[in-house]
């Protein structure tokens, strides 16, 4: 079958708190964020007929399922990994919608980011090395073990290659942070912060520093995605889903993140490729973007995909970001809700969210006249992408 741009369409989007300290079980904040979610579509939980997780989510579809009291099930899946699922589950659920699989597909992410396992952690010394038969036997001895030292090291690729300072990265943290402190939902909210602030805080992993790096937050996102006729019977403008796509890279690695060090070009991630099928099926490329949403694990994410999505020539992410460019008054506002970098860290769910609070105009930082809202989800293992656009009545 034939992608159909804006055939399926989100319609209701919920939250929970993002704190530090949530208190609760994982279950009990998947279940607030879908009620919330599925309410704000308009809709009974009744009319929810399917499920799609990111595989990494600690909460099962039947956990969910009975939580939220489904009477049937129709379809359900998952898919991983990381931050990069977000986007690709939404298209997980167009899938199931336009195939006839289910009706109206319910999207969540939820963690103890903070409280419970945090990511950012080095995962060595609590897994066993060797047998997986990944290439990540061959990193983790040796002290490669965390995220952020897997983007440090492409920061640092990246600045050999194109003079890229760490005045462009902070170009990029200062424009999250701006946008949480109109967020009152977003953890910094009340955090203001200058570029001196940001360059005189520790260093985690040079050339990275602290605000390089997201939040490790406790919470919930849920998204329903169903067909735009029905979302437009809502109460709530729907977001065309225009296009979603995934993709790997050219020279994709086993394992879940360190091993992506091994690939011939570190500062080309798998957005590049995921931007051609993604513009494709839209229709539409890069300077018809209003505002976008890009995936913010760390600053030099960001900056990278600004070249990826064609924002900016290869290797002038870092001029184009200390511009102005990404600023409210700038070409391409990003991350209006303040992102993973200040918002809170909910794996990338919390971008889709945002995503359609842009589409319908109900952002805390709201740019005048957008129509199409680009959202990326994370790297490099892979990646996921979507563009929303208002749904056609």
């Amino acid at each position: 079958m034939d992608w159909r741009p804006g055939a399926c369409s989100i319609a209701g989007v919920g939250a929970t708190e993002f704190s530090k300290s949530s208190g609760r079980s994982v279950l009990a904040l998947a279940t607030e964020a879908s009620v919330a979610a599925i309410a704000d579509a308009g809709m009974a939980v009744a009319d929810i007929d399917g499920i799609v997780r990111c595989e990494e989510d600690s909460v099962l579809h039947n956990d969910l399922s009975h939580c939220l009291g489904l009477p049937e099930l129709n379809y359900w899946g998952s898919t991983a990994s990381g931050g990069s699922a977000p986007c690709g589950m939404v298209a997980q659920a167009v899938a199931a919608v336009t195939a006839g699989l289910a009706r109206s597909v319910l999207v969540f992410r939820a963690l103890n980011g903070r409280s419970g396992p945090r990511y950012g952690r080095a995962k060595g010394a609590r897994r066993p090395v060797g047998g997986n038969g990944s290439l990540e036997e061959f990193i983790s001895p040796y002290g490669l073990v965390t995220p952020g030292q897997v983007w440090a090291m492409v920061a640092q690729r990246h600045m050999i290659e194109f003079d890229t300072t760490r005045e462009h990265l902070g170009a990029i943290a200062l424009a999250c942070r701006e946008r949480a402190n109109a967020n009152p939902a977003a953890e910094m909210f009340d955090r203001s912060m200058i570029m001196d602030d940001y360059l005189q805080a520790r260093p985690i992993s040079r050339p990275l520093g602290l605000f390089d790096f997201c939040q490790e937050t406790d919470g919930a996102c849920a998204v329903v995605v169903t067909s735009t006729e029905r979302a437009n019977d809502g109460p709530s403008p729907a977001a065309a889903i225009q296009s979603v796509a995934q993709a790997s890279a050219d020279d994709i690695q086993g394992a879940m993140f360190s091993p992506a060090v091994f690939r011939r070009d570190l500062t080309t991630q798998p957005s590049a490729n995921v931007a051609d099928t993604l513009y494709r099926r839209a229709g539409l490329g890069p300077a018809d973007i209003d505002v976008a949403q890009f995936y913010d694990c760390f600053t030099i994410t960001v900056l990278v995909q600004l070249e990826d999505y064609g924002f900016a020539p290869k290797g002038e992410g870092g001029p184009f970001a200390a511009c102005g460019a990404l600023g409210m008054d700038g070409s391409l506002p990003i991350n209006t809700a303040g992102g993973n970098l200040s918002e809170g860290y909910i794996h990338g769910l919390n971008h889709i969210v945002e995503g359609v609070k842009q589409i319908r105009g109900t952002s805390t930082s709201q740019v005048e006249g957008a129509e199409v809202s680009l959202v990326t989800s994370g790297l490099p293992p892979a990646t996921s992408a979507m563009i929303l656009t208002g749904a056609t009545r």
